[in-house]
């Protein structure tokens, strides 16, 4: 019985680190040869190209003479799938289409993706004075901007201690408080105002307004914004803004709800 347990962790522990290759292949280091694989990794290169062989056959990696491994086709395919399939991209995506609208500016779709926040659908007005840089596919930091804090106000209190105990010093460089409790409250402030505004924090010169959007169990699964260009909103129009994105917000957490029933 031991053994048998011993043998499933390898094997996990191999799965593991197989798609673990996978992370590798982010911001200036897209491509990547056999041999700066395995000095990365320190794998044998047995094992590496066992590894590289499953992900290639799965299309999720491709080599190029010359050039080395990139990831592969699948990843095209997937993403075309889950734009396509994904309940909460379907039901956000006419929410956000009516926001930009009327809302001048950018309407972010994100969910929590590990220690990050990750667009996974953008809608732009056509008269949008500026660009986003958080398109869809980009992660953000979890602790920065509306759209990743309206998320992480609405987190268990066991995972946000987590967090917090995991890096304390960033959770006080971004503003939210010098200790546990004063993180907390802050978020709670967050939480119950039912959305957050930001100026300037991850692109300066605009005003990320967001909130959250709950599954039918009520966690957080994500959170809907849009991003103003502007930095000097009158209270009023700020107010308009807010009360229509959690509006929306609101919306896309029932039509998930209403499918799930």
């Amino acid at each position: 019985m031991y053994g048998g347990a011993h043998q499933g962790n390898s094997a996990v522990k191999s799965l593991e680190k197989m798609i673990g290759i996978l992370d590798l292949f982010e911001g200036s280091e897209m491509e990547w040869t056999p041999e700066a694989l395995a000095d990365r990794l320190e794998l044998t290169r047995s094992t590496l190209y066992r590894y590289l062989k499953v992900l290639t056959d799965a299309g999720l990696l491709t080599s190029l003479p010359g050039v080395g491994f990139t990831l592969g086709p699948r990843i095209a395919e997937l993403d075309y799938k889950m734009r396509h399939s994904d309940p909460l991209i379907i039901a956000s995506r006419p929410m956000m289409a009516e926001l930009v609208s009327e809302i001048p500016g950018i309407s972010l779709l994100c969910r929590r993706y590990r220690g990050l926040v990750l667009c996974v659908h953008q809608e732009q007005s056509p008269g949008a004075s500026f660009i986003s840089t958080y398109e869809r596919g980009r992660a953000r930091p979890l602790l920065r901007g509306a759209a990743s804090r309206s998320i992480l106000a609405n987190m268990p209190t066991p995972i946000l201690r987590k967090l917090y105990e995991s890096a304390p010093h960033d959770f006080a460089e971004a503003g939210l408080g010098a200790d546990l409790v004063s993180v907390r409250a802050t978020l709670k402030a967050i939480r119950q105002r039912g959305f957050d505004v930001t100026v300037g924090e991850l692109n300066q010169g605009v005003t990320g307004i967001a909130a959250p959007i709950f599954d039918a169990k009520g966690g957080v699964v994500g959170s809907l914004s849009v991003t103003l260009g502007d930095t000097n909103i009158a209270s009023e129009r700020l107010a308009f803004v807010a009360d229509r994105v959690t509006f929306c917000a609101r919306i896309v957490s029932k039509t998930i709800a209403r499918e799930a029933s």
